[in-house]
């Protein structure tokens, strides 16, 4: 017999009746230190971490709900008795794990009689939304909500100095100390428990504070840091807040005034996104100042995401308020465009953030809010892209200076970027979105600047920033995962990559451990590894890491796709081309001849060509394009690409890729008749060089030149000693 699930609004009101306990405030000051602080010596590991991970701890969402009910009533910091903690403590645990239970049941919100129609997507339905919006994990790390504040408020300091009498980088400072007190009262908690009763012990301490002792740390006047404390203590009263979905006021004023002079903050990450996002009331009560507000915001996610991409991609790549022009006509307006080679990313940037009416499951305000903040979005790039590579119109800049940039593109991925923290944004994504697929105009990227800032700290160059990306929107509903971070974080330890025999990919939420540590390490100056083991380390380097430098540097359409082809091979294969290319190294350092390499890539329908030699371009150039045009010809591949790397300094020289329709030729058949056989890169053995002289193809002195040139043998490349 089937369990009875009790209704969401039964079980909400007897949390509350227990949140109503006297000293209640010491239960949600134990389970904030232990679901909130991570405990290490010395070093972070994923060992430390991977507890936050576990399927028993309370989201910070929960804690905030326990925080809002608890203040709907005077406080009573009073300490219970154990035993009445220990009850509080388990029965909290049990009313949250049945109230999440209740947001899951799925036929209890929509209508099952749908369930054989066409067009039926339970997903789609406000009410099912309402689980993971409230559920989905946060967008962002605490320090990037400090970080970004820097820069989102810069153009706000005047109205921060007139109508709150502080500073921008005062409210910062004093965010940043209350974060530095509280961790140094939680290092020294446990020695003083030790000396305590245990019926005396209590978590509280950690979480209340003083502002004079926020003053002696930020070294900022008393009077400045408690107006600085104080903007951060609800105005509001709790009396409206009845459901999970009810604006809870301790989310945008998490601290509590327990005294005239003495503040409790029960979570630091509730601050620290205050810090981001509760200005925005404040400047919207402002009537005079709405409007420059809203200007500011916008301009700081475009200023943002331009100097992020700046640090990948470079100054001269990345442009800003791009307008297109059909004569005199402005036809689109691209807020950031970055191009390399002939691959190009359209960004559009926007500032809406989730209501209060989506959050409770509205279907009208859901559809409306992710029209505003993501579809109108992406409708305007997406417009924007198809007029990229039309010539006709004309790209100007916002100095007015037309652009003289590559108009040919054989990419153009899409980018959707909110500056606001969108709960569920993935998932809203794949159920509200609708957008189209040309041959050359990709699937969108939706994501926040949170995320962005994070894509592009880690991958920190244009073919592995490109490459993640090219795979990330290739593969879209393919993979299933609460958060965007979870993601990128498995591509960063195993290189993305999904086989056309697997319809979906499951990730877990443990596997970003290794990114969070890198994130500390970086922007927090915790000790851990800033870099996860694996595609950024594992080969760093190698022959192989060096190609993928050179295409970078050499920035040549031709070679592009070869570099997000290398990068999408295993490990078996990369460690094949690193022996292969040393072992030609070797060879030509030893006999100063020409030496080469051939591979089968991807099912066979594509593969490569290493030359190894240190002739001059005018020669080797001409003997790579003929080598790859036999190659392609011999394996009636769609495509074939060629590199040479030099001998005495191995690096990479130059690329060719042959990429056309196979079509049958007597000469050709002709020619290619004693090609050797390649290797295959789906072998597992390594790659043995059988002797140069049986590789070889005895070419005629009057027979035509390998080369392609038309020439004679004789008359062109024979002093040269080239083998095919």
């Amino acid at each position: 017999m089937r369990e009875t699930v009790r209704k969401e609004s039964e079980i909400f009101s007897e949390l509350a009746e227990i949140c109503a306990t006297p000293g209640y405030v010491h239960v949600i000051a134990y389970l904030c230190y232990k679901n909130n602080l991570i405990q290490y010596v010395d070093t972070l590991t994923p060992e430390d971490v991977l507890y936050q991970s576990s399927g028993d701890i309370c989201v910070r969402t929960e804690i905030s709900t326990l925080i809002g009910l608890a203040c709907k009533k005077r406080l009573n910091i009073d300490l219970p008795l154990p035993e009445v903690m220990q009850r509080c403590i388990d029965k909290t645990n049990s009313l949250l794990q049945e109230i999440h239970q209740s947001m899951m049941q799925l036929e209890y919100i929509f209508d099952s009689s749908k369930v054989g129609e066409q067009d039926f997507n339970p997903f789609r339905n406000g009410l099912v939304l309402r689980e993971p919006i409230f559920y989905g994990g946060e967008s962002a790390y605490d320090f990037q909500y400090i970080d970004l504040s820097k820069i989102k408020y810069e153009k706000d300091n005047d109205w921060f100095l007139k109508n709150k009498r502080f500073s921008t980088q005062q409210l910062i400072d004093v965010v940043m100390s209350i974060q530095l007190l509280q961790n140094n009262k939680a290092n020294n908690l446990l020695q003083e428990l030790s000396n305590e009763n245990p019926d005396k012990w209590t978590f509280l301490p950690v979480f209340k504070f003083t502002a004079k002792e926020v003053s002696d740390i930020s070294n900022i006047e008393i009077d400045i840091v408690r107006l600085l404390i104080e903007s951060f203590v609800s105005p509001i009263g709790m009396d409206e807040f009845n459901s999970l979905d009810d604006f809870n006021p301790k989310n945008a004023y998490p601290i509590i005034q327990l005294s005239e002079d003495e503040y409790l903050l029960f979570q630091l990450y509730s601050l620290t996104q205050a810090l981001y996002e509760t200005p925005f009331f404040w400047f919207n009560d402002d009537a005079a100042y709405r409007a420059a507000a809203m200007q500011h915001r916008g301009e700081f996610t475009e200023n943002f995401s331009v100097e992020r991409l700046k640090l990948v991609f470079g100054e001269d790549r990345v442009f800003s308020n791009i307008d297109i022009y059909d004569s005199k006509r402005k036809v689109g307006e691209i807020d950031v465009l970055v191009t390399f080679a002939d691959r190009a990313i359209i960004l559009q940037a926007k500032s809406k953030k989730l209501t209060i009416a989506s959050r409770k499951g509205n279907d009208n305000s859901l559809q409306s809010d992710f029209k505003k903040a993501i579809q109108d979005a992406y409708d305007q790039a997406f417009s924007c892209a198809e007029l990229l590579n039309e010539k006709k119109y004309r790209l100007v800049g916002k100095s007015g200076n037309e652009l003289n940039i590559n108009r040919e593109y054989r990419e153009i991925y899409p980018f959707c970027v909110v500056s606001e923290h969108y709960p569920a944004l993935s998932f809203q994504v794949r159920q509200f979105l609708t957008f189209q697929q040309t041959k050359n105009i990709k699937p969108p990227f939706v994501m926040d600047v949170f995320l962005l800032d994070v894509m592009t700290e880690m991958l920190q160059s244009p073919l592995h920033f490109l490459s993640y990306v090219n795979r990330r929107v290739a593969y879209g509903e393919k993979i299933h995962s609460t958060h965007e971070l979870t993601i990128l974080s498995y591509h960063l330890k195993n290189n993305l990559w999904v086989d056309n025999k697997y319809t979906m990919l499951t990730l877990a939420d443990d596997i970003p451990v290794d990114l969070d540590i890198a994130m500390q390490a970086r922007r927090n100056g915790v000790l851990g590894a800033a870099i996860p083991e694996g595609i950024l380390t594992k080969y760093r380097g190698t022959a192989f890491d060096q190609i993928i430098r050179g295409i970078e540097q050499l920035e040549h359409s031709a070679i592009i796709n070869l570099g997000f082809t290398l990068l999408s091979l295993s490990e078996n294969t990369i460690e094949m081309i690193n022996d292969g290319i040393a072992e030609l190294i070797k060879r030509g350092r030893k006999d100063g001849q020409h030496h080469d390499l051939t591979l089968v890539m991807s099912e066979e329908t594509s593969g490569l060509t290493i030359h190894c030699n240190d002739y001059h371009e005018s020669i080797s150039g001409p003997h790579l394009e003929s080598h790859c045009e036999q190659r392609k010809y011999a394996h009636k591949a769609s495509s074939w690409f060629g590199i040479c790397i030099g001998q005495k300094v191995p690096r990479l020289r130059f690329g060719v890729n042959k990429e056309y329709d196979w079509v049958q030729s007597n000469e050709m058949d002709e020619l290619v008749r004693d090609l050797p056989k390649p290797q295959n890169l789906k072998r597992k053995n390594k790659i043995n060089f059988a002797p140069t002289t049986k590789q070889s193809k005895k070419i005629g002195r009057n027979e035509k030149c390998p080369c392609g040139s038309g020439k004679k043998y004789k008359k062109c490349c024979l002093k040269q000693e080239w083998r095919v």
